[in-house]
């Protein structure tokens, strides 16, 4: 079943890609949608329920939602704007969700913070220097990596300090959020789209996700 719910994610992943390229948006988006499923019906069935597991669903659910609510910016263009701030607004509470599953689990909380917002500030001078957007999206740009920077952190630092099946998984997957993440700014705001990046993009967040939704099948 957790097979099959992966092989077809992948399948619906690669078909919106090539809709979103032929702009076929109303097409692209029910097909985003169906993907970002799988990765919620994933969750659910792996679920073994209490806190932390609770949390990383409604994160997979948040995900979700927010999926269909960013590439819907391509569908009513004159609101484009808009739905995309407010499509990483509702990632931003996926990843709040996500933190609120293993920052419980940390056990020097505190460093975690401290190189959160350091790396986030350096990484965020980095991309600021090689795109060009409104001072909105860049606001929400601080916020929003910030968000999935501490993740990061938090879910490293739990690797490290006990290390398991279920941190090492979950790790991964925020890593390869993160780096999506990155990809798709530079993409979007770079100048420049290229279709070679989106297809990375798409790839890394997919994976991302997937195993933070088989993470749940290793939480002791």
């Amino acid at each position: 079943m957790r097979y099959i719910l992966i092989i077809i994610c992948a399948i619906l992943a690669g078909v919106f890609l090539y809709a979103e390229s032929r702009k076929q948006y109303v097409t692209a988006v029910v097909l985003k949608g169906l993907a970002s499923l799988c990765f919620v019906i994933l969750g659910i069935t792996s679920s073994p329920g209490g806190h932390t597991a609770r949390m990383i669903v409604l994160g997979l659910i948040f995900g979700f939602v927010a999926d269909i609510l960013l590439n819907l910016r391509m569908v009513f263009q004159e609101k484009g704007q808009l739905i995309f701030l407010v499509g990483i607004l509702v990632f931003l509470t996926g990843h709040i969700f996500y933190l609120a599953a293993v920052a419980p689990l940390a056990k020097r909380p505190i460093v975690c913070i401290i190189l959160g917002v350091i790396l986030t500030v350096l990484l965020m001078i980095w991309i600021f220097k090689q795109i060009t957007a409104k001072m909105a999206f860049k606001i929400f740009g601080v916020v929003y990596i910030g968000a999935i920077m501490l993740l990061n952190c938090f879910a490293i630092s739990n690797l490290i300090t006990d290390p398991s099946a279920f941190t090492g998984i979950f790790a991964v997957g925020a890593v390869l959020f993160l780096i999506s993440d990155i990809v798709l700014i530079l993409n979007t705001f770079g100048g420049e789209f290229k279709q070679k990046l989106r297809n990375v993009n798409i790839s890394l967040y997919y994976a991302g996700q997937i195993l933070i939704a088989l993470s749940l099948l290793k939480i002791r």
